[in-house]
C-alpha cells in the first residue's frame, strides 16, 4: 500500500513538473516581407536552437536564396500569362487580336469567296458552251429562207444567244421582238446573278473595318486612366483597330476586281444578245418581204411602196 502511494505521488509530481514548463515555440518563417533579417530569424532568440541539428550558418545559407529573390524573377514567372491566348498560328492570333468585329468580317469574307468562286465556275461553263459556228449556220439558214432549219439548229443549245434565237423563231408569228426581249432578259439575269451581293460586300467590308478601327481606338482611350494596364491596353486597342481595318480593306479589294470583271462580262453578253436579236429581226423581215414579192409577183420597190 505504501509502495503504491509513493508511486502515485511520484507520477503526480512528474506530471505537474512537465505541465509547468512552456512548450517550445515553433520556428519562425523567414521572409523578406516580414522585415526580419535572415540572421535574426535564425538566431536562438527566435526559437531556433543548435540542438535541432542545424547550425546558424547552414540556416542562413538555406534562407539566403529566398531573401535574394527579386520581384523581377517573380514577374518573369508570371509574364507568360499575358501570352497564354497565343496559339502560334498567325491568322488565328491576329483574328483574336482584332476584337469582336472580326466575326462579321469573317462572315463577309466567306460570302465573298463563295460568290466569286460560283461566278468563276459559271462563266467558265458559259465559255465552254459557246458555239459561234452554229450561230453562223443559223443566220445562213435564215438568209436562204429556211427558217425551219434555223429553228432546228438552235434547238436544245446551251449557248445563251442560240437559246434567245430559238425562242424568237418559235414565237415570230405572235411577237418576235417581245419573245427576243424576254429571252434576252432571262439570259442577262442569269449572267448578273449575285452581282448585287458582290457590290454590297465591296461597300460593307471597309465599313466594318472602319467600325473596328473606332472600337479599337475607344478601347485604347478608355484605358488611359489606369497607369498599370495603360501600355498593354493601348497597344491592344491599336492592334485591334489596325487588324480590323486591314481585313476590311483586303476583302473589299479581293471582291472589287472580280466584281468589275463580271460586270464587264454581263455588258458584253448584253451587247451580243442585242446584236443577234437585231440581226435576226432584220433578216426575218427581209425574208418576209421577199416572200411577199414572190407571192404578188411585184418588184421589191413596188412592194415597199404598196406597203407604205
Amino acid at each position: 500500500m505504501k509502495t503504491l502511494l509513493i508511486a502515485s505521488l511520484c507520477s503526480i509530481t512528474l506530471a505537474l513538473s512537465s505541465f509547468g514548463q512552456p512548450p517550445p515555440p515553433p520556428p519562425a518563417a523567414a521572409s523578406p516581407a516580414a522585415g526580419i533579417s535572415p540572421a535574426a530569424a535564425m538566431s536562438p532568440a527566435a526559437g531556433m536552437s543548435p540542438v535541432a541539428g542545424m547550425t546558424p550558418a547552414t540556416a542562413m545559407a538555406s534562407v539566403t536564396p529566398l531573401a535574394n529573390a527579386s520581384p523581377g524573377a517573380t514577374a518573369s514567372k508570371e509574364a507568360p500569362k499575358t501570352e497564354e491566348n497565343l496559339t502560334g498560328n498567325f491568322l488565328i492570333d491576329n483574328f483574336n487580336k482584332g476584337g469582336y468585329i472580326m466575326y462579321p468580317i469573317l462572315v463577309v469574307s466567306i460570302v465573298a469567296l463563295a460568290v466569286v468562286l460560283e461566278r468563276i465556275f459559271w462563266w467558265l461553263g458559259r465559255w465552254m458552251r459557246r458555239d459561234p459556228k452554229r450561230i453562223e449556220k443559223v443566220f445562213t439558214a435564215i438568209e436562204v429562207g429556211d427558217v425551219a432549219e434555223a429553228s432546228r439548229l438552235s434547238r436544245d443549245s446551251r449557248d445563251p444567244v442560240l437559246r434567245m434565237m430559238w425562242n424568237g423563231l418559235n414565237h415570230q408569228h405572235a411577237s418576235l421582238q417581245g419573245a427576243l426581249q424576254v429571252a434576252a432578259g432571262i439570259e442577262i439575269k442569269r449572267a448578273g446573278r449575285f452581282l448585287v451581293v458582290m457590290d454590297t460586300l465591296v461597300t460593307l467590308a471597309p465599313l466594318l473595318g472602319l467600325l473596328g478601327t473606332i472600337t479599337g481606338l475607344m478601347r485604347s482611350f478608355a484605358s488611359l486612366g489606369n497607369e498599370e494596364l495603360a501600355v498593354t491596353a493601348v497597344t491592344g486597342g491599336i492592334a485591334e483597330a489596325l487588324i480590323a481595318t486591314a481585313c476590311g480593306l483586303g476583302i473589299a479589294i479581293f471582291a472589287l476586281i472580280p466584281f468589275n470583271f463580271f460586270t464587264s462580262r454581263v455588258s458584253n453578253l448584253e451587247f451580243e444578245l442585242q446584236t443577234a436579236a437585231t440581226n435576226l429581226e432584220v433578216m426575218l423581215e427581209a425574208q418576209s418581204k421577199l416572200k411577199q414579192v414572190e407571192i404578188t409577183g411585184a418588184t421589191p420597190s413596188s412592194a415597199t411602196r404598196s406597203s407604205i
